[in-house]
């Protein structure tokens, strides 16, 4: 692979992996847009990142020469596209280092994900031969954590609506990370499953989860960690991450809309109640009962998204040709980079870690008192595109005392070139306002 352009000043290292950055823009045809006039300057990663030639062209020739239903059809159109979509569970497994092909469910977005953990939970609590590790009640509780996106908040607060078990979170300090000073009081033999963002969508910090993870084994409680934003910019390994689920999206990691994974360990998924009941997920039906596939079908009811899987692995395919390091370490010396000029913003106010370690490349922020929408409507006249509001984590927007932030996020094909269009934009908007 051919080297980055390390901006001047910054730190190089011979032994880190690199990429071309022209090379790999290159490959996304949005990326020649302009924007009133302007070149387009992408800061809206982690709201969905663009997609390269090689998947629209996976997706596109699927449609075209490969189009059926799976798991239904003898006919060679069924077994093209069934071979394609059970080929892109595999290439995923591995991506994440899954023991089994089997653990990897499809669905439609990390929220559905998360939606199927909690309804199973739900599910099982009615049934009294269910397992006991997913059944709740009164008493019971659920811990998760003040910087979660609603996703990670609404599904859980539903569920002790649903059974009366009551819902626990951890603080976050200052700095914008989770404060674990209370742990040993917050995640107790009360609990039965912790479930925790791994990379902020909103602050960009990356949380250690080794000390929680050690108590959540020692109480005996399920974790789940929400990969939305860790899976698509880090290596991912679910056994050394030692959690129990992990969910993520694929239009955050150069897939289409429309498909997601739940990745859980096998014998807790077979565990599971099924939470959408109908075609593909059952064993037998009768008209007085129905008995349920294994994982992963029992949760993939209906026609799936099948094109969209196909795709999704064809970005796996792509991500893994550049390498998950390398894209971890552009992105660190971006959120360094970034950080160091965003701190020459007059009036401008950094949320979450203010340092590049223990963080991704997310960066939200204050301009004084002008409102995001403000900041956006003029960046965007610039032709640079950031997301402004509350970014699906009002509490955390409640945490620092603000109604909406403005947020920047990079990917693998963003520049330190655009980060400066950011902060030439946002002195216009000083001047602007001024």
């Amino acid at each position: 692979m051919t080297t980055i352009a390390i901006p001047e000043g910054m730190p190089q290292y011979d032994d880190v992996p690199r990429f071309d950055v022209a090379a790999v823009r290159a490959d996304f045809p949005i990326l020649d847009r302009e924007i009133n006039g302007h070149r387009l300057v992408y800061l809206d990663s982690a709201n969905t990142s663009h997609k390269p030639r090689q998947v629209l062209d996976v997706l596109a020739e699927h449609y075209a020469m490969h189009n059926a239903n799976v798991s239904r059809s003898v006919h060679t159109l069924g077994t093209e596209a069934t071979e394609a979509y059970e080929g892109a569970r595999a290439k995923i497994a591995a991506f994440i280092n899954a023991p089994s092909v089997d653990e990897v469910v499809f669905t439609k977005n990390s929220t559905e994900a998360i939606n199927i953990v909690a309804y199973a939970f739900s599910n099982a609590s009615l049934r009294p031969d269910a397992d006991e590790r997913f059944r709740l009640g009164p008493g019971d509780e659920i811990v998760i954590s003040e910087m979660e996106h609603h996703s990670n908040i609404v599904p859980w607060q539903l569920l002790c609506e649903r059974t009366g078990a009551t819902l626990r979170w951890f603080p976050v300090t200052d700095q914008g990370r989770l404060d674990e000073s209370g742990l040993e009081e917050l995640v107790t033999e009360r609990t039965k499953i912790v479930s925790l963002v791994h990379t902020s969508n909103i602050l960009g910090t990356v949380n250690a989860t080794a000390r929680i993870t050690e108590r959540v084994r020692q109480v005996g409680a399920l974790l789940l960690l929400d990969c939305s934003q860790s899976v698509p910019h880090m290596p991912m390994d679910v056994v050394d991450h030692d959690a129990d689920f992990i969910v993520f999206t694929g239009h955050k990691m150069c897939a289409p809309t429309g498909i997601g994974v739940l990745w859980g360990r096998g014998e807790l998924l077979a565990a599971m109640p099924p939470v959408l009941g109908g075609g593909s997920m059952i064993e037998t039906v009768s008209m007085a009962r129905s008995t349920f596939a294994a994982p992963p079908a029992r949760f993939e009811a209906g026609t799936p998204p099948i094109a969209e899987a196909v795709a999704l692995g064809a970005a796996v395919d792509y991500l893994s040709g550049i390498g998950m390091r390398a894209v971890q370490w552009h992105e660190k010396e971006l959120t360094a980079y970034a950080l160091d000029a965003l701190a020459t913003v007059p009036g401008l106010r950094i949320f979450g870690p203010n340092v590049p370690v223990g963080r991704g490349g997310t960066i939200s922020f204050a301009l004084g008192d002008v409102h995001p929408h403000d900041v956006g409507q003029v960046l965007d006249s610039l032709g640079v595109q950031v997301r402004v509001g509350h970014h699906c984590a009002k509490p955390v927007c409640t945490r620092f005392g603000v109604p909406a932030m403005t947020r920047a996020s990079f990917y693998l094909y963003t520049t330190t070139e655009e980060i400066d269009a950011l902060v030439a934009g946002l002195e216009q908007v000083r001047k602007v306002f001024d």
